[in-house]
C-alpha cells in the first residue's frame, strides 16, 4: 500500500487538475472523482490520463457523485487514500438560487458523506481530509481584511451550504479526532490572495 495516495473530488475542474499535477510531481498515486455526464468533461486532465491497463499507472478517474453516499464509501474503500481533497461543489452563486436544494445536497451534505465514509471505514488515523471553503462564507463582510475571527454572514444558498461544510469538518475533527481542516481563500486589501485555515488545524 502506497504511503502517498490522494483522492480528489472535482478532479476535472481547474483547481482539481492543478492539484493532481502537483501531487503527481511529488510521487503520489492520484485518484480523481468525476460525475458521469452525456459529454466528456476531462479536457483539463487529459494530459494526465493513462490507460488503466498499463503498468505503474499513477492517475485514475472514478465515476462518482457527491450526492451518492454508497458510491463515495466504495471509492474510498477501494482506493484507501491517505489524503482526501474535497474540491467538488455546485459553485455558481447565481445558480445556487435557482437550484438551492441540489446545492445543499452536494455542497453541504457532500462533505458530511466523505467524513462519514472516513469514520465508517475506520480511516481516521490514516486519512487526512481537506475541505475547500470559500470567501462566500463572509458574504455581508463585517471587516476588511477578513481574519479567523471575522463573523460569517453568507448571503446565498451556495454560501450557506459551504458554511455547513466548514462547520461539519470542524465538528468531525473535534468529535471523532479526524485529521480534517477547511481552508478559506480570501482577498487581502492589497489584492493578494491568502488562505485562512479553520481554527484548531495547527
Amino acid at each position: 500500500m502506497s504511503d502517498k495516495v490522494a483522492l480528489i473530488t472535482g478532479a476535472t475542474g481547474q483547481d482539481g487538475a492543478y492539484l493532481a499535477e502537483l501531487l503527481l510531481s511529488k510521487d503520489y498515486m492520484v485518484h480523481g472523482i468525476k460525475r458521469r455526464s452525456s459529454s466528456f468533461n476531462t479536457e483539463r486532465v487529459d494530459h494526465l490520463y493513462q490507460d488503466p491497463h498499463e503498468r505503474n499507472v499513477r492517475f485514475m478517474l472514478h465515476y462518482g457523485d457527491m450526492t451518492d453516499a454508497t458510491n463515495l464509501i466504495r471509492i474510498i474503500q477501494e482506493t484507501q487514500p491517505t489524503e482526501i481533497y474535497n474540491l467538488a461543489a455546485q459553485s455558481h452563486v447565481q445558480v445556487s438560487f435557482e437550484t438551492p436544494e441540489y446545492t445543499a445536497n452536494a455542497d453541504a451534505l457532500g462533505p458530511l458523506r466523505l467524513l462519514e465514509a472516513i469514520r465508517i471505514l475506520g480511516l481516521e488515523k490514516r486519512t487526512r481530509f481537506y475541505q475547500a471553503s470559500t470567501s462566500e462564507l463572509y458574504g455581508y463582510v463585517r471587516e476588511i481584511p477578513q481574519r479567523e475571527t471575522t463573523p460569517f454572514y453568507p448571503r446565498s444558498p451556495y454560501g450557506v451550504a459551504k458554511l455547513y461544510g466548514f462547520w461539519i469538518t470542524t465538528n468531525y475533527r473535534e468529535a471523532y479526532r479526524t485529521n480534517s481542516l477547511s481552508a478559506i481563500w480570501t482577498r487581502c486589501a492589497t489584492g493578494a490572495t491568502r488562505g485562512i485555515m479553520s481554527k484548531g488545524c495547527g
